[in-house]
């Protein structure tokens, strides 16, 4: 699943080039980090993720 637009990673730092594999490496650290946030929804009993779960 990408979760990252390539050109949204673009505008963020305009002044310097952004290598293909930058996308598909932040995108494996956001579906980790939202894994991790999911785990701490259900440890709290919620089906709710919370931006305080990041």
């Amino acid at each position: 699943m990408n979760l990252i637009i390539k050109s949204k990673i673009k505008e963020a730092v305009p002044e310097i080039n952004v290598a293909g594999e930058v996308a598909e490496a932040l995108n494996k650290k956001i579906e980790e980090l939202l894994k991790q946030a999911a785990e701490r929804a259900k440890a709290n009993q919620r089906r709710t993720l919370y931006a305080r779960d990041l």
